[in-house]
C-alpha cells in the first residue's frame, strides 16, 4: 500500500508589494498509516499554507505532494476535486457546516454514493458522540459538537488520510481536549492517518509525532514519547525554534 502522505522538496512563494515571501521553503516529510502527526509553527511559519497544499486547495512553486502515491499537481481540476473528494479528509478551523441543514444532512453532503451510507452515517454520528443530536441545525449545536459533525462529515468517505487545520482554535480549553481525544481515539481505534495544524504543546502532545515549521522550512521533527508532558514538548519546540532562528541569522 502506497505511503498515505509524502511531501518532497515542496515550495511556495507570495508576492507581498516588491518582496517574494517564501511561505513553503523546501518542506520534506511524510506520514505513515494509522500516524497521528502535529505541524507545528508560530504564525507565519508556512503551517496553513502547507495543510491548503496538503489538501489540494494551493498550487505548489516546487516539489511534490503525493497521497497513496498520486502526485496532486499531476491532476487537472476536475480530476483533483474528484480525488480529493474521496481520498482527503479535511476540517476547518471555522467548521463551514450548512447553516440551513442538520448536522446527519451536513454528514451525508460529500458522500458519493448511497451503496451503505445510512449504516456509515450511523456509525460516525455514534463513534463521534453525535446520534443523539444529529437532526440538530449548528446554531444549536456547542462549538465542539460542531467540531466533531465537522469530523464526521470528512470521514464519510473513508479518506486515506484526514487533515485539521487548528481544530482547537474555535474551542474552549475542555472542549478543545475532548477533541483531542476523540481524534486518538480515531487513530488507535480505526488507524485513521491525521495531520494537525496547531500551535498549542497541549494539542500535539496527543499526536505520535511533532513536525515544526519556521519560516517555511522544518526545523524540527520528534516523537511525542521524547515529551514528559506539554510543557516538556513546548520546551523542545521554543529551543528547535531559537536554534532555528540563530542559525538564520537573526537576533
Amino acid at each position: 500500500m502506497a505511503c498515505p502522505l509524502k511531501v518532497e522538496g515542496v515550495r511556495k512563494c507570495f508576492r507581498q508589494g516588491d518582496r517574494t515571501i517564501a511561505a513553503l521553503d523546501g518542506v520534506d516529510f511524510e506520514v505513515a498509516s494509522g500516524e497521528f502527526v502535529a505541524v507545528m509553527g508560530a504564525s507565519g511559519s508556512g503551517k496553513s499554507t502547507l495543510l491548503h497544499a496538503m489538501a489540494g486547495l494551493t498550487d505548489v512553486d516546487g516539489g511534490r505532494i503525493l497521497v497513496e502515491g498520486q502526485d496532486l499537481a499531476a491532476l487537472g481540476d476536475a480530476a483533483l476535486t474528484g480525488f480529493r473528494r474521496r481520498r482527503i479528509g479535511i476540517v476547518f478551523q471555522a467548521f463551514n457546516l450548512i447553516p440551513v441543514l442538520s448536522a446527519e444532512e451536513n454528514v451525508r453532503l460529500p458522500a458519493m454514493s448511497a451503496d451503505g451510507l445510512d449504516a456509515r452515517v450511523d456509525a460516525l454520528l455514534t463513534q463521534l458522540g453525535m446520534a443523539d443530536r444529529r437532526s440538530h441545525k449548528p446554531h444549536a449545536l456547542s462549538g465542539g459538537e460542531q467540531q466533531r459533525t465537522a469530523i464526521a462529515r470528512a470521514l464519510i468517505g473513508d479518506p486515506a488520510i484526514l487533515l485539521l487545520d487548528e481544530p482547537t482554535g474555535s474551542l474552549d480549553s475542555v472542549a478543545g481536549q475532548e477533541l483531542c481525544r476523540t481524534l486518538r481515539t480515531l487513530c488507535d481505534g480505526q488507524g485513521r492517518t491525521i495531520v494537525m495544524v496547531t500551535h498549542e504543546a497541549s494539542v500535539a502532545m496527543w499526536a505520535d509525532r511533532v513536525v515544526t515549521l519556521r519560516d517555511g522550512k522544518v526545523v524540527d521533527a520528534f516523537s511525542t514519547k521524547d515529551c514528559d508532558d506539554s510543557l516538556a514538548l513546548a520546551h523542545r519546540y521554543r529551543e528547535s525554534s531559537q536554534a532555528a532562528r540563530v542559525a538564520g541569522g537573526r537576533p
